[in-house]
């Protein structure tokens, strides 16, 4: 697989910085501790479950015991909306940060996450009996409306699109549309109902939102990597990728539909979590390598991974309570910010 003429055309830097044996194992290996998380998921919360006992009910399941009822009904769906978000985060932010060549690319920092939720704010306020698939499809809106003021903003300034400038119109477009949100759920009292957007989590996840977020999750997920070379040769810079025969419009239309696929769908299932797909892209390419047909499926075991533990960790901070998983996942994305902040600091 790595014999490709991407390799053979590609600077040697690239070519040494390219592990695919520790991409395996990390995919293999991430896969393997995923399971288990997940597993562990199931059993931890406010009734402690064996492990034992999920094997049965996933199983074996008996609608006359309780616990196995707790299992399919509340704890399944939730771990499952978790791996399935914390993929769709982590491979949006890879796709962003391979075709923007911006390693602080994110659906948050960029406010892809603040153009759904004030679609959202519009939806509760004035069609709050809306049905979720309706729901989901209002976020693809937000974000689209956010991404394509932040892209214009940015282009505007003498000298045309550059990552610090993408950067801060995300934060000036981020900002103004969460302003406007707050105020809408002010004025139409609908503070409570957006409270889940704000925090962000993955109580209470139904199975009818997995089967409706699942298709275009993994939709999402294998666009990504069928569009993984293309990006590869993105993130080595324009002119280097349409020299080497890529239709560079083609590839950032495809990934920008890929971006708001995923991203709006996730954030339409369990709100506005930030730093997940900053995060992940950048230990999966220290990993790896700059070839994103390994960054982006590590990314996506790694997102899931993360999530998955962070909810965990929601749950064992301050039992029987709950921390939200935005929380827990915003104390480990801060620091790493201000590191990448710091690390950039000459360039």
């Amino acid at each position: 697989m790595m014999s490709s003429p991407l390799n053979a055309k590609a600077p040697a830097s690239t070519k040494l910085r390219t592990r695919p044996l520790v991409a395996t194992i990390i995919l293999f290996g991430g896969i393997a501790a995923l399971i288990l998380s997940l597993a562990l998921s199931i059993s931890v919360g406010a009734a402690d479950i064996s492990l034992s006992t999920v094997w049965e009910a996933v199983f074996h399941f008996n609608a006359d015991e309780i616990q196995h009822q707790i299992i399919k009904e509340l704890r399944m769906p939730r771990a499952l909306a978790a791996a399935l978000v914390g993929a769709a985060f982590a491979v949006a932010g890879s796709v962003m940060q391979g075709m923007t060549r911006n390693p602080l690319a994110d659906s948050s920092l960029l406010g892809i996450n603040a153009g759904a939720g004030f679609m959202l704010a519009l939806c509760f306020a004035f069609f709050p009996s809306v049905s979720y698939l309706a729901l989901m499809f209002i976020c693809f809106a937000g974000a689209a409306l956010s991404m394509g003021l932040v892209y214009g903003i940015g282009s505007l300034a003498k000298g045309g699109l550059t990552p610090v400038r993408l950067t801060l119109a995300g934060a000036a477009v981020g900002a103004l549309l969460l302003a406007i949100t707050e105020g809408i759920a002010l004025y139409f009292k609908i503070g409570q109902d957006l409270a889940f957007w704000y925090a962000g989590g993955v109580a209470g996840t139904k199975w009818v939102q997995i089967q409706i977020i699942s298709p275009w999750v993994i939709g999402g997920l294998l666009g990504a990597i069928a569009l993984s070379r293309s990006i590869t040769l993105l993130s080595l810079g324009d002119d280097v990728a349409a020299g080497l025969g890529q239709r560079t419009g083609w590839v950032k239309a495809g990934g920008v539909i890929i971006v708001l696929l995923l991203a709006g769908t996730a954030v339409s299932a369990v709100g506005s979590i930030g730093f997940v797909g900053l995060i992940i892209p950048h230990i999966s390419r220290f990993l790896v390598g700059v070839d994103y047909r390994w960054i982006i499926p590590c990314s996506a075991v790694l997102g899931s991974l993360l999530m998955v533990l962070a909810d965990i960790g929601g749950r064992l901070v301050n039992p029987p309570q709950e921390v939200a998983i935005g929380i827990i996942i915003a104390v480990l994305g801060v620091p790493f910010f201000l590191y990448l902040v710091t690390r950039m600091k000459g360039e």
